[in-house]
């Protein structure tokens, strides 16, 4: 089973196993509410997953022994309280880890990352990207795996965020226009290859960055209890919609769903990269937001922080105000469409579009209601995403999925 020594007599152990192996299914089920934050104690795991109090007791035991989550049997009791509390249940701060990697158009970053969405360690990220992908991807696990040697963690998967669609099932990166790599470029197995040659544990997975992000937002962040969830988002270039229905996440039949980037918002506007104009790709990013405040980007820092410190330290300056607002009229049109389409229940904004939200959460909440048909009949929440390095928990997430489905089988 968990492989350590159980400490509880003889006959409790017994009884026990035979709770557990009614349960048995039970357990990555019990592990992801608790991972979610929707169990947060024994009481609300059994009502969560319709077993009984004894049963639903077996299954966290073993998660803990598992070293997966800590149960606190005696937890402090409110003032004016009645009854006894029921056990606490939270992920063990000491547990296993995955390893997460970012790569985007201004460098890339490689974290350690918990059960609960919890990031352990960081390495300080590289602001050059080559255009050799197994170079890059190479360099990313190599300082993950020197996080994993200083943090003397077990690692048991890694998950890698790229800027790009990714085809399935072979992981093969479709589009990353903003990083040079060649098209195509097949990512998962160069990551899979790179952790294993640094001797990291578990299986490698690899997504598009946005699909990421709004995976860890629905798990952890302003997304958590929506049923259909649309994330947009813009990062350092180019612009990323995600969806999460009845909750999970849809990546269409082959990975590629919700390419919003390439929806024409200004028909006159910029030529894209895919060969059309006026794409909120080039319309809605950090460039477009430098171009239309007719500031030169710098060489110093990201594209993406340019444009939020621009919006943050200077918004009282008629261009630069002038300039936000077409990017928010631009980005609400789509967001109208999108609503129109798929009828989300919240929609959360990451990136350029969370500041663009923050200075001027009025207009864009206006235009996405004047412009769709779900909007006028009662409007559709509009939230900043909450989560800092949300691609990096998201794809963390995919490399906790074998453990959450199978918490036995995953860890031996």
């Amino acid at each position: 089973m968990s492989g350590k020594a159980d400490p509880r007599p003889a006959g409790e152990r017994t009884t026990s196993r035979a709770r557990l192996d009614r349960g048995r299914g039970a357990l990555g089920p019990a592990l992801e509410l608790v991972h979610t934050g929707r169990a947060p104690t024994r009481a609300v795991l059994t009502a969560e997953l319709g077993v009984t109090r004894a049963t639903a007791g077996a299954v966290a035991a073993e998660l803990e022994a598992l070293g997966l989550i800590r149960v606190d049997a005696r937890p402090g009791v409110a003032v004016g309280s009645q009854g006894r509390p029921s056990h606490r249940l939270q992920v063990a701060e000491d547990g296993p880890v995955v390893l997460a990697a970012q790569v985007h158009a201004d460098g890339f970053r490689a974290a350690l990352v918990g059960l609960g969405g919890r990031i352990v360690a960081t390495a300080p990220g590289c602001v050059t990207v080559d255009a050799d992908p197994a170079k890059v991807l190479g360099s990313v696990v190599e300082a993950g795996a020197e996080l994993l040697t200083a943090t003397g963690r077990r690692c048991v998967g890694a998950g890698l965020a790229v800027p790009s669609a990714v085809a399935e099932p072979d992981g093969l990166a479709l589009n990353p226009v903003h990083l040079a790599w060649p098209v195509g470029a097949p990512v998962r197995q160069i990551f899979a290859q790179c952790v294993r040659a640094a001797g990291i544990g578990g299986p490698a997975f690899a997504g598009n960055d946005v699909n990421l992000a709004a995976l860890a937002e629905h798990r952890h962040g302003a997304g958590r209890g929506a049923r259909d969830l649309l994330c947009v988002a813009t990062g350092h270039r180019g612009v990323g919609g995600a969806l999460v229905l009845d909750g999970r996440l849809h990546t269409g039949s082959s990975g590629l769903a919700l390419e919003v980037g390439h929806l024409t918002v200004n028909p006159e506007g910029r030529p894209c990269h895919c060969g059309s104009r006026g794409c909120l790709d080039v319309e809605a990013d950090p460039f477009a937001l430098l171009a239309e405040a007719h500031r030169e980007p710098g060489p110093e820092v990201s594209l993406l922080q340019q444009a939020n410190d621009l919006l943050r330290t200077q918004y009282a300056d008629p261009v630069v105000r002038t300039a936000a607002e077409a990017l928010i009229d631009r980005l609400g049109l789509g967001l109208a469409g999108l609503v129109n389409i798929l009828n989300p229940d919240r929609i959360v904004l990451g990136g350029l579009h969370r500041t663009l939200l923050e200075v001027d959460p009025g207009r864009l909440r206006a235009v996405v209601a004047d412009r769709s048909l779900w909007g006028q009949s009662g409007g559709v929440p509009i939230l900043p995403c909450i989560l800092d390095h949300n691609s990096l928990v998201g794809a963390a997430e995919l490399a906790w999925q074998p453990v959450l489905d199978d918490p036995l089988g995953a860890l031996q």
